[in-house]
């Protein structure tokens, strides 16, 4: 059998999780939410859960209270980001070992692996089972011809299996389905689409792309018509990924209500975030702060600024941002996001939401 150019989408089953099962074996089989300091009575929310968690409704972004009523006898742990850091760059080194694979991380649990392959369920299995063999870590492997295709032929491989989707099979498996499930398009864009009686990938896949311009823009109007087809890119790019930015986000434990309080909320928030931004090597030239207001209303506001090295211009921006925050409204979270330049070198794009392929 000759070999042929495959897109292989690597994705760590619960991975945080089953980081933490690793380390404390008793947890084995038992509901397991990871999140915050590990405290349901505090704010914050869900890293990941265990799947005897998520059988109970348990998912990623949701608090931890709410977690805690949906399942008062599970295990709460706290979020432990370097014994993560640790696992994925075993995992990654696991990959890149593998005979011509071509290896682009998109995070902690997940990676595109480029091979040449007859059998690409065979060279599946082989991964999977050097994965497990080297980490005791189980992953869930799908097979396309292209990114987005192998990307979503990953939900259907969960879990630690495989399935492949291509042009051939994509709309006989994902055509019926809620454009929502679609990697890149989400609830709000589902909501958007919607408005244009386009609510299947099927429908979306059919659209005339210059017809979605009207709602989404030039670039991102025809992007969306791609992911309906599966279309894109199916070259795995192994350039180093490089930070577009970095963020910091406190969530208060008592709303904050004094400006005292915001601005030393603040200053410490750039301070982090800079200190971050000083091992890149670039300046920065843009800002945003996010404002989550009680109980839960989220507002932004960003900036550009000229380029800048300078710590004391960059927090005096942040806190001419600040100014904007509503007074009398009690807050329970700040974040701050500084964007930095980026290397002429760099990845153009590692996202589909992102159009960058």
């Amino acid at each position: 059998m000759s070999s042929i150019p495959w897109v292989l989408h690597v994705d760590l089953d619960q991975f945080i999780a089953a980081v933490e099962v690793l380390r404390r074996p008793e947890l084995a089989g038992k509901p397991v939410i990871v999140g915050g300091r590990g405290d349901p009575t505090e704010r914050a929310v869900v890293s990941t859960a265990s799947y005897e968690a998520r059988a109970f409704g348990v998912g990623s972004g949701m608090p931890l209270r709410v977690a805690a009523r949906k399942v008062p006898d599970a295990v709460f742990l706290p979020v432990d980001a370097e014994a993560y850091l640790a696992a994925s760059e075993s995992v990654m080194s696991t990959l890149r070992a593998q005979p011509g694979a071509v290896v682009q991380v998109l995070g902690w649990d997940e990676a595109f692996v480029g091979i040449d392959a007859g059998d690409p369920e065979a060279y599946a299995r082989t991964l999977q089972a050097a994965v497990l063999a080297e980490t005791r870590l189980h992953c869930s492997v799908g097979i396309g011809d292209t990114l987005i295709r192998a990307k979503n032929a990953t939900d259907f491989g969960k879990p630690a299996g495989t399935f492949r989707l291509t042009e051939e099979n994509w709309l006989d498996v994902m055509g019926a389905k809620p454009t929502k499930d679609l990697w890149g398009v989400g609830n709000k864009i589902s909501a958007r689409l919607a408005k244009l009686d386009i609510h299947t990938v099927a429908e979306l896949a059919a659209a005339d792309p210059q017809d979605l311009v009207p709602e989404f823009g030039p670039k991102m109007g025809p992007w969306y018509a791609t992911l309906g087809r599966g279309d894109g890119s199916r070259e795995v790019d192994d350039t180093p990924w490089v930070a577009r930015g970095h963020s910091r986000e406190t969530t208060f434990q008592t709303n904050l209500t004094d400006p005292e309080q915001v601005r030393g909320a603040v200053e410490q928030l750039t301070a982090e975030v800079l200190q971050d931004v000083a091992a890149e090597g670039r300046p920065v030239i843009g800002l945003t702060l996010k404002v989550r207001y009680a109980p839960f209303t989220t507002k932004t506001h960003a900036r550009k600024i000229p380029e800048t090295f300078d710590r004391d211009e960059v927090l005096a921006r942040a806190l001419d941002l600040a100014g904007a925050i509503e007074d009398g409204r009690p807050i329970r979270l700040l974040g701050l996001r500084a964007e930095m330049t980026m290397p002429d070198d760099a990845r153009k794009g590692h996202t589909p939401t992102r159009g960058g392929w």
